[in-house]
């Protein structure tokens, strides 16, 4: 961005400017001040946010900053819509309006070894008639994706990746973003437009400060940096998101509109290209950290490599991205309706870290499954801080042969889930103990029972208070009843209280003894009470799945619901004729049966018909015939244009039918973001057509 002797002059200029300053006298006028002042603090800012090595000392930039504000304040006409001092929001955003984005943000294809980078390879030399490809290999970073839009130079709006088509507009909080210029010299290559992604993220060292600050606050603590970063993203005051540290690396050019007469410079015609210009206008690319190559096997060392130097790096990366060098090449290539053809993200391999079992706490569920759950010392593993992990059952304790006080291996899955993969027996010194699991609850003490064949332990009485608390919760859920502004908090809280006791007591609160509660303003009661009241109509089959019958999901909920005209009815059905029913086996057919056989719970049911909760099959019949008519569907992974609720009515109404697992009866696999094992299950069987969210949304169109 700099040469040597512009940022010697610029040096310069910021001791004549310090020096002018203590003299309160202007360089010549106030408007070679103004843009003297400017040229100093964006020269700084880049110093400072994007090369972290600062010319000046805080102090000096303050009084410099101090002056450009003072001098635009008594020269409104002066102000440039590109001034440090346009960084600073005055007020609260009010709302984030949604955007679209020029070009549709795609997810990146994940790999996870060399072998599938080796047939992504092929796959890409045969489409394009190669025999080797070059590459641009880059991290991946760990925080929140952005796009920026840049016009005449001026940054004119900064997105949130929303759905991949349309963001939240955040233009004024990226504002505050200082390694992310308000203008850049664009038409100095001939770019009149320009839409560059990137991804915003708190280094280590400030997401720890700024973690240590609230602690000593009594505030709690944030999860991760990636989070940290998100959350930050949507906070509706500008001036807290400056407090927040946030940095911003740019690495992808979208989209770009040349000025007329004007031809594409060299610069933009590769992608490490593109990561050269954007650092030499200001930007923090990953230019230091890209390596070209060419061929699959360099690709692979390099990723290798890089992942051994992952903790030296100052920010949280889960692995590296490879894309086709070659912009040509790369729209050669193409796209699915889910991600490039011509990139590829590589995850490195989950995150460990040892630690001390130091005791086993014993958690009963809806169900009444008892679960140990590890209390381990906090441990830091991939950005995520872990004190707590659930070991399942009695025979992983006996499987992994874990004792209290052993050093155990922890491991995060996914860089999501954390597990204990084994205790380190050779660190054992004697001093540790059995692991004793409880004959008896340790909430209601009832005797725990272990149905043969299982390896649970239960709580078989269900008005034990910690199954009826979490039945409570399970009820009010998104994919239950959806009783919006409940939630497991105010369960607890209610519970607690004593103002909760069962399922039905949901619709018997005192909300005048709520109201007197911290918390609940006039606005969040009467969210709450309409929300409740709301739910009375939900369809049968929410009902069913809320009541938290072990073994009945949503699909099967939903066969149920279908058979009956009421609830009711099922009270007088045989387990034989539950099994009639499509995909109910013998297990699932007996715990239903033996749920309505039970006089508490046929007592509950009646209470909520008494209360006006709707018990009766409401919905119009599905179709016998349709253009789904005879096939089968399954979601998985993340939609992004729909609630997997709305897909499966659509499906239904199309005569299509749902089906809650894998298998050769599957006809179509619909995949969104994440997708995991359900995927690969699904690739094995020939049979199964794979589509995404947008081939769907295409197949079901009238």
């Amino acid at each position: 961005m700099y040469t040597k002797e512009i940022e010697r002059t610029l040096a310069q200029l910021a001791k004549d400017l310090l020096s002018h300053l203590q003299q309160q006298r202007l360089l010549h006028s106030v408007d070679e001040t103004l843009e003297a002042l400017r040229r100093v603090i964006v020269y700084n800012d880049w110093r400072y946010y994007v090369q972290s090595e600062p010319v000046i000392s805080d102090y000096e930039y303050d009084q410099l900053f101090a002056w450009l504000k003072k001098l635009e304040v008594e020269n409104p006409h002066l102000v440039s819509a590109d001034s440090p001092t346009q960084r600073v929001a005055q007020g609260l955003t009010k709302e984030f309006i949604t955007v679209q984005h020029l070009v549709p943000m795609l997810s990146l294809e994940n790999s996870y070894n060399a072998d599938d980078l080796i047939d992504w390879d092929r796959k890409a030399r045969e489409s394009a008639g190669l025999p080797e490809i070059e590459y641009c290999i880059e991290p991946k970073f760990d925080g929140a994706s952005i796009s920026l839009i840049y016009e005449d130079d001026r940054l004119v709006r900064g997105a949130t990746r929303g759905d991949g088509i349309a963001g939240e507009d955040i233009t004024t909080n990226i504002k505050q973003i200082r390694s992310i210029p308000l203008s850049a010299s664009f038409s100095k290559y001939g770019i009149h437009q320009i839409e560059i992604r990137g991804e915003v993220l708190i280094n280590k060292n400030t997401f720890k400060a700024f973690n240590d600050k609230r602690i000593a606050e009594n505030q709690p603590p944030l999860a991760n940096p990636r989070n940290a970063a998100s959350g930050s993203l949507r906070m509706v005051d500008p001036n807290e998101v400056a407090k927040r540290g946030l940095e911003a690396f740019l690495y992808h050019m979208s989209y770009h509109v040349m000025d007329t007469g004007k031809t594409e410079p060299a610069e933009i015609q590769t992608h490490s290209g593109t990561l050269d210009l954007l650092s030499t206008l200001g930007f923090r690319s990953p230019a230091k950290e890209k390596k070209v190559v060419k061929g699959i096997q360099a690709v692979i060392d390099y990723c290798l490599w890089f992942e051994t130097e992952r903790d030296n790096l100052p920010y949280e990366i889960d692995g590296m991205v490879i894309k086709v060098n070659d912009y040509a090449l790369q729209d050669k290539l193409g796209m699915t309706t889910h991600h490039p053809r011509w990139a590829i993200a590589y995850k490195f391999k989950a995150r460990q870290a040892t630690s001390k079992l130091r005791h086993v706490e014993f958690q009963v569920g809806r169900t009444g499954s008892v679960t140990p759950v590890a209390k381990i010392d906090p441990v830091h593993i991939g950005g995520v801080t872990v004190s707590s992990i659930s070991l399942f059952n009695e025979d992983v304790i006996r499987e992994k042969d874990l004792k209290l006080g052993d050093t155990v291996l922890v491991e995060r899955a996914g860089d999501v889930i954390p597990y204990i993969v084994k205790s380190v027996d050779d660190l054992r010194n004697g001093t540790e103990q059995p692991i004793v699991f409880p004959t008896h609850c340790p909430v209601c003490s009832d005797q725990l029972v272990k149905p043969e064949g299982e390896s649970v332990w239960r709580c078989t009485n269900i008005n034990c208070e910690a199954q009826v608390v979490e039945r409570m919760i399970h009820f009010v859920s998104k994919d239950a009843m959806d009783i919006k502004s409940f939630g497991e908090s105010n369960v607890r809280k209610f519970f607690s209280l004593g103002l909760l006791k069962d399922i039905p007591g949901i619709y018997e609160l005192d909300f005048d003894k709520i109201g007197q509660l911290e918390g609940f303003g006039k606005k969040s009661l009467t969210n709450l009470q309409t929300a409740i009241e709301q739910s009375k109509t939900q369809p049968l089959h929410r009902l069913i799945f809320g009541l938290g019958i072990r073994y009945v999901g949503e699909t099967t909920a939903k066969t149920l619901a279908n058979a009956v005209s009421h609830i009711m009815d099922l009270q007088t059905w045989t387990e034989e004729q539950i099994l009639t029913l499509e995909d109910i086996g013998p297990k699932v057919a007996g715990s239903i049966r033996l749920f309505f056989a039970n006089h508490d719970n046929i007592e509950m049911l009646n209470r909520l018909a008494a209360l006006g909760i709707n018990m009766a099959n409401t919905q119009s019949s599905l179709p016998v015939s349709g253009n789904l008519t005879g096939q089968t569907f399954l979601f998985t992974g993340t939609l992004t244009k729909l609630k997997r609720s709305d897909a499966e009515e659509m499906v239904e109404q199309q005569g299509g039918k749902i089906v809650s697992g894998v298998s050769s009866k599957l006809n179509f696999l619909v995949v969104g973001e994440e997708a995991g094992s359900k995927l690969e299950k699904a690739k094995k069987i020939n049979t199964i057509k794979i589509l995404s969210e947008d081939d769907f949304l295409a197949m079901i169109q009238p």
